[in-house]
């Protein structure tokens, strides 16, 4: 069930290959004359964000101009519709390594830089398919630094780098940006929030993004403590915070208001602080040791009970108890901006601008209420079939017109984590788009997926058709909305075809 891109597995890891590539990409944006605008294309996601932040910024720097657009999916209509517009200079960050081939056609004449890190499917270039091993070896030196002569593809996964763990899209693009001019070093952290919006943090982070990381502390704008593995840590009350913990799982407390009440007394942690809840940053470092001991005693016979420790990263220049110092949580405001259609205000969040700041909030808040709205739809119309469709080893979730496309992601993966579903069922989610197309986003239930989902909705897709993308835990693609039913029947056999090579 791998796609495609799995040939590139094997490719020798080549970081100053990359980094190379990286430079030369630069090198080719440097000789355009700075009177000549730039066309800016972005995912709509927390990466895409941030990633177009890091690219403006260092735009604005060069004192260069441009035009960005923010999209959901790119599709051979968009690309037709951007390659006949009056720009002779392309940028795409965190997307674009599915249609290398059509952008190669497309954009002739062209000067067209791809920032990006995902999987590349059939890259149409020198007419070589990567997943035909007699071609992968010549699809590989083909790939490298340029594609022709004014196109640059510097993407990870060409030089043996894991871009769905060790380099987000905005990692890629902030490592081009201090290529272009070392003054962007001072960047870094917006690369971070990308990372972490991608969920590349895993109590830690591999190798390029540690050095991101190094950066991001060393230029003063970033912390990182260790401390109680939970989400919400600037502006949760404490006991809604460990109500919510889902990964960790505490037993006793996770879902249970008054469990997490009853953890706090135990602990000896007086939840309310004057007229208000305490949050987590509100403990004194003796409290917050107590309460790490009271959550591991809960967990003790779970197999890594100390596995609720991780790390905290602080935006040190954002104020306590903001949504924008902690970083996991700045990255969640992203994609709540850009779910909502509001892209922009997370990129005036990322760049600083008060006034941005202070929408991008209050669209956070919006998103919560979607995101609430949503579950309830699903909770409305968990029985009814001709919604949700059960089976032995998936679920499917067509929401029609009740949810936005642009969440449909969104409640798949708060479903998919929240102990709710037995481990590796297949989730499966449909929403109405625009343009009479549907969004599709896949999902897997539990914390120990080894399936590739952007392999498995690749072959659903070469049966019913549509264009897909994504990651190994997240993929999705974009199909006509006429193709529903023959796209839910192909997701049937294939999710079948799955679960009998893995039993």
């Amino acid at each position: 069930m791998n796609s495609s891109p799995a040939a590139f597995e094997n490719c020798q890891r080549d970081v100053a290959g990359f980094k190379e590539a990286l430079f030369r990409a630069a090198e080719a944006l440097r000789d355009v004359p700075k009177d000549c605008a730039v066309r800016l294309i972005s995912h709509l996601d927390a990466d895409g964000i941030t990633s177009a932040s890091i690219v403006i910024k260092m735009l604005q720097r060069d004192k260069r101009a441009f035009e960005h657009s923010v999209i959901q999916q790119l599709s051979i209509d968009s690309l037709e519709q951007f390659s006949k517009e009056d720009y002779l200079v392309f940028i795409f960050t965190d997307l674009g390594s599915g249609q290398v081939g059509d952008i190669i056609q497309k954009f002739s004449g062209k000067r067209v830089i791809i920032l990006d890190h995902h999987d590349l499917h059939d890259c149409g270039s020198c007419g070589e398919v990567p997943e035909r091993s007699d071609s992968i070896k010549n699809s590989i030196e083909c790939l490298k630094g340029s594609l022709t002569k004014n196109i640059f593809f510097p993407n990870p996964r060409i030089y043996g780098i894991d871009g769905g763990k060790e380099i987000s899209g905005a990692g890629v693009a902030y490592l081009f940006a201090k290529s272009f001019d070392s003054r962007n070093a001072d960047l870094a952290h917006i690369a971070i929030l990308g990372a972490i919006g991608d969920v590349q943090e895993n109590k830690g982070f591999m190798e390029l993004n540690q050095d991101i990381l190094d950066d991001a502390v060393s230029s003063g704008k970033m912390e990182v403590t260790r401390g109680l593995r939970l989400y919400g840590a600037q502006t949760r009350p404490m006991h809604k915070a460990l109500e919510y913990s889902s990964d960790p799982y505490i037993p006793g407390v996770s879902g249970s208001e008054s469990g997490a009440f009853q953890l706090l007394l135990e602990a000896g942690i007086d939840p309310q602080n004057g007229k208000g809840w305490k949050t987590l940053v509100d403990l004194s470092e003796e409290e917050q040791q107590r309460l790490i001991a009271h959550v591991i005693m809960r967990r003790v016979n779970e197999k890594s009970p100390e596995d609720v420790l991780g790390y905290y990263f602080t935006l040190v220049h954002e104020d306590k108890g903001s949504p924008l110092r902690d970083a996991k949580e700045f990255s969640t405001l992203l994609n709540a901006c850009g779910r909502l259609g509001f892209a922009q205000l997370g990129v005036g969040a990322c760049l600083g601008d008060l006034q941005l700041k202070k929408q991008a909030i209050e669209m956070h808040r919006n998103y919560k209420r979607e995101i609430v709205t949503a579950l309830n739809w699903y909770r409305q119309n968990t029985d009814d079939s001709s919604h949700v469709l059960k089976g032995d080893n998936h679920i499917i979730i067509n929401g029609g017109t009740a949810v936005m496309s642009t969440m449909i992601g969104t409640l798949l993966s708060i479903l998919s984590k929240s102990n709710e579903y037995p481990e590796g069922l297949f989730m499966l989610g449909l929403a109405r788009a625009e343009n009479n197309t549907t969004k599709v986003s896949l999902r897997i239930s539990g914390y120990k997926n080894e399936t590739d989902l952007t392999g498995v909705i690749r072959e659903i897709v070469e049966i019913a058709g549509g264009e897909a993308g994504g990651h190994m835990n997240a993929a999705g693609a974009m199909i006509p909305t006429d193709k529903e039913s023959l796209f839910i029947e192909a997701a049937q056999k294939v999710f079948g075809k799955c679960a009998a090579a893995m039993s």
